[in-house]
């Protein structure tokens, strides 16, 4: 995950363990890698949901006593969940860390214009790898709408959508290759002296 020229890294956070996804995206936004995580809600915790409630409720009870307007700020979305993960591994009152997290995005479902992108995956963060079978684990989504997000059903339905959207999309491109690919068939004798010449030149 060295840096890349310019170019952000767009993640696909379902099935990520949260843990194990944050130190690769802190280290490659220290290195000046542009960082884009999408579906948060679908980032997962190891442990039963229920021991994962009780934590962040404490959490939830921290406060400053003189002036609570101070903070700590307790975010309920999944993205700000995990942006606060990030932050915890970078050096982020230092300039460096600053300009860090600003190469940093997340979000929850997939807006435009990434959900017409390619997105990756990190295998070293994957639940399916990082946790033993048989183990429990639980959603940030469901984690942050018991504690007070809003959006869950929200997100769900755009997502659905989306889902749809991309199905119609493939059918539509895998027909248009076909009909190609029949007419290129079609003409194949009529361009053939055309397509030797074209292959001797070296262009195959």
């Amino acid at each position: 995950m060295s840096a890349f020229s310019g170019k952000p890294l767009l993640i696909d956070g379902r099935n990520h363990l949260s843990g194990r996804l944050a130190p690769v995206v802190a280290k490659a936004i220290l290195q000046g890698t542009r960082v884009i995580v999408v579906r948060c809600e679908s980032l997962n915790i190891s442990g039963n949901f229920f021991k994962n409630k009780l934590k962040y409720m404490s959490f939830l009870r921290k406060r400053c006593n003189v002036n609570p307007a101070r903070g700590p700020f307790h975010h309920r979305a999944p993205s700000k969940i995990f942006f606060k993960t990030v932050r915890g591994m970078i050096p982020h009152k230092t300039q460096r860390g600053k300009d860090a997290l600003r190469r940093l995005k997340a979000y929850e479902g997939c807006p435009p214009p990434y959900d017409r992108r390619k997105c990756m995956v990190v295998p070293g963060a994957m639940r399916i790898i990082c946790l033993k079978a048989g183990r429990k684990y639980c959603h940030v989504g469901r984690l942050a709408h018991e504690v007070g997000w809003k959006y869950q059903d929200v997100v769900k339905t755009l997502e659905n959508k989306r889902k749809v959207k991309a199905v119609l999309g493939i059918r539509k491109r895998d027909k248009l290759k076909k009909l190609t690919k029949q007419a290129a068939e079609k003409v194949e004798k009529s361009t053939a002296p055309y397509t030797k010449i074209i292959n001797e030149l070296g262009y195959n």
